[in-house]
Formats: structure tokens, C-alpha cells, sequence
């Protein structure tokens, strides 16, 4: 699903775009790709830490990590399918650090659904947690959130649907 932001690096290493590398974000240890150099980041406008070039033995546990999160997408639909709940599942994600999967839903999530995908967490050992699309596509405020251009509190800087939005990587 992707997000971008500016990341301090944590040792003084030079990291060129399109370099993969191991962050540090709010949600735990996450892939990333740098897509420009800058010189410095402000503390104040940090996004987390840049850790390191992702290593020959991290793309053995990305495998790993994606065969785990096909595997939780299908049980996942299956589940959705015999409960007969009608959210569609986007995508699933999880963290670099395995600690959290990511279930990116359509609609409200309903009790039902917390219940299936907390079935899921236990059987993937893992953190789950939950994004909405649909609340931020239609309260949100469009293509210019965040300018100037958009309505509202937005164009000051942010609303609460973008800040829905922002945690809906």
C-alpha cells in the first residue's frame, strides 16, 4: 500500500535511490525504498529511522514474510466467505519485523470482522491490525488533500480523514 516519508539515518551512511533498506516507523521495523537523497532532516519532521541496506539474508525472510501474508489473505477470504461478511479484502500486509499484519478492508469493520481477522492473528502469531479505505474515500477530501486547493480544515493542513488516510498505508 505504501507511504512516504522522511527517515533520519541512524549511522552516517550515504543510502542512493532506489536503495532497499530496513526502517524504523511508528508501526515497527517495515521495508522501504529511498527515492531521494536529502542532506539532513529535521528531527521535528522525522518519520522514523533508516536503519540499514536491506542484506542478502533479509530477502530469505522477505520470502518468508510473503508466503505468510498469501497465506493470511487466502484464509482470510475463505473466512470472509463462510461467515458470509460482505467486506471486500484489499490486501494484506506485514511488517518486516513479523510482529503485525496489516488487513486493508473496503466498509466498516464490524464486530464479525474483528472477530475473524483476531481468528487470523492467532493463527499467524501476529499483531493485527485494521485499515479502512471506504470512510476516507467518501468523507475524505479528495485529490488536493492536504493543498491549499482543498476545503476545509485540509487545506490548514490536515483533518481528521486525512489523518485516517494517513494511517491507512
Amino acid at each position: 500500500m505504501g507511504n512516504v516519508g522522511r527517515f533520519r539515518a541512524v549511522e552516517p551512511v550515504l543510502f542512493e535511490r532506489n536503495m532497499r533498506v530496513i526502517c524504523r516507523t511508528p508501526r515497527g521495523l517495515e521495508l522501504g525504498e529511498v527515492l531521494a537523497q536529502v542532506e539532513s532532516v529535521q528531527s521535528d519532521v522525522c518519520d522514523g529511522e533508516l536503519l540499514r541496506q536491506v542484506a542478502v539474508e533479509d530477502d530469505l525472510l522477505l520470502a518468508r514474510l510473503d508466503k505468510n501474508r498469501n497465506a493470511a489473505f487466502e484464509a482470510c477470504c475463505e473466512l470472509l466467505h463462510e461467515c458470509q461478511i460482505d467486506n471486500v479484502l484489499l490486501d494484506v500486509e506485514q511488517l518486516f519485523d513479523g510482529s503485525s499484519l496489516y488487513f486493508y478492508f473496503l466498509g466498516d469493520v464490524s464486530p464479525e470482522l474483528e472477530s475473524l481477522t483476531a481468528e487470523l492473528a492467532v493463527r499467524y502469531d501476529s499483531q493485527v491490525r485494521f485499515s479502512q479505505f471506504a470512510e476516507a474515500v467518501v468523507a475524505g477530501c479528495g485529490p488536493d488533500c492536504g493543498t491549499e486547493s482543498a476545503a476545509g480544515q485540509c487545506s490548514q493542513g490536515g483533518c481528521s480523514t486525512c489523518a485516517l488516510a494517513k494511517t491507512c498505508h
